[in-house]
């Protein structure tokens, strides 16, 4: 049978420890780690479904695995990606995303939690699993991913994501939870640019903004530097009206030295109208950003909203993410970098024009379009 070349991808996982004890490896590591993804870009959702992905492929396999024992038993699968390391798995992925994402200046890094949540264990008194992810908006690449502590949230999290990630010359939104001096100060220093929501869990910072711009409008912006944008789409009788207005005034912020690089302040007001009736709100943010360019300001912060419309509902949908029972160990993290990597490769092969969902049956189905996804 002729041998197909390993993907280069599969080279960035040769570095991970193996939690096993030399008399009980049966099985290489990296084969493992192989058949898993394949399996879960194939539909598979549990490690049932990874073992009979792989007896039913086997031979598929074995064009590039040394599968001399055949594939492993679906509780080999299940210990080794509960023991796993999920830190190093998830420093594997992102040197791999790395490598191959091509992330453009200017490129929106959007940082955002979601909880996996039937990943609750009661008999171990295990509470959800809270994943923090970086979703590149103009790749539609995940970027990587860190479990939050337990006991513990997002602001813990983000900085552990930021030091696997390369986010040089990119901007990086984060909701008002990652509004935070520590994280700014991290994503300056990794040659990033950042634009933070707010609410009111800064002190008065959310308020302080928010009256700055009631007195600026009030003035009409006289003797205020600031640019204005304004967009209106809308679909299946919406509207959407947003008016976005980017200001460098921030030397009367009295704090402005302990946010490092903050440099302006922006105001986000969308005003929906769905037949006769009409919603307005505003949002305020803080950024490194230049004021002077309102409508790359407001571009980043919609496409924020990427990470829970794409990536988080592609995950429930096609992945059935909140479905998973996975939950012993580390596997449920190590799971979930699983689903990621997948939905990279699925996302990253563009000969077919499929949903996730289709891409994923097709690749089950077809030899040698999983071939074309793995190679992607």
């Amino acid at each position: 049978m002729k041998k197909v070349p390993v993907h280069s991808m599969f080279e960035y996982f040769e570095s991970m420890p193996d939690p096993r004890i030399d008399r009980t490896k049966d099985h290489k590591l990296l084969d493992i780690i192989v058949i898993a993804i394949c399996a879960v870009i194939c539909g598979a959702d549990g490690w049932v479904g990874v073992e009979g992905f792989g007896k039913s492929k086997l031979d598929w396999f074995k064009q590039f695995l040394d599968l001399r024992k055949g594939i492993p038993s679906h509780d080999t699968f299940g210990r080794v990606f509960s023991r796993m390391a999920p830190e190093k798995f998830s420093e594997c992925f992102a040197n791999w995303i790395g490598a191959v994402a091509n992330l453009t200046a200017g490129e929106v890094v959007a940082i955002d939690g979601k909880t996996l949540r039937r990943s609750f264990d009661t008999a171990s008194s295990k509470g959800a699993i809270h994943m923090v992810s970086a979703w590149a908006c103009e790749n539609g690449l995940v970027l990587g991913q860190v479990k939050t502590d337990e006991k513990s949230n997002e602001i813990t999290a983000i900085p552990r994501l930021l030091d696997v990630l390369d986010i040089s010359g990119c901007i990086v939104t984060i909701d008002a939870m990652g509004c935070q001096k520590r994280i700014a100060e991290k994503i300056v220093d990794r040659g990033g640019d950042y634009i933070f929501g707010l609410k009111g869990n800064q002190g008065t910072l959310n308020e302080d903004v928010r009256e700055f711009f009631r007195f600026a409008e009030a003035e009409g912006f006289k003797d205020i530097p600031h640019d204005y944008a304004e967009t209106v789409d809308g679909d299946h009788g919406r509207i959407e009206t947003r008016r976005i207005w980017a200001t460098s005034d921030t030397d009367w912020f009295q704090e402005k030295a302990l946010w490092k690089g903050l440099a302006s302040f922006g105001m986000v007001e969308s005003e929906r109208v769905v037949g006769e009736k009409s919603s307005t709100e505003r949002r305020y943010f803080i950024s490194s950003l230049p004021g002077d360019n309102a409508e790359q300001f407001g571009k980043a912060v919609r496409q924020h909203w990427q990470i829970e419309n794409t990536l988080h509902w592609t995950l429930d949908l096609s992945f059935r993410e909140d479905d998973s029972r996975i939950r012993s160990g580390n596997a449920a993290e190590n799971m979930a970098v699983l689903r990621h990597i997948a939905l990279n490769l699925l996302k990253k092969e563009k000969s077919v024009k499929l949903g996730v969902k289709n891409k994923r049956l097709k690749a089950g189905w077809d030899d040698d379009y999983r071939l074309k996804v793995l190679l992607a």
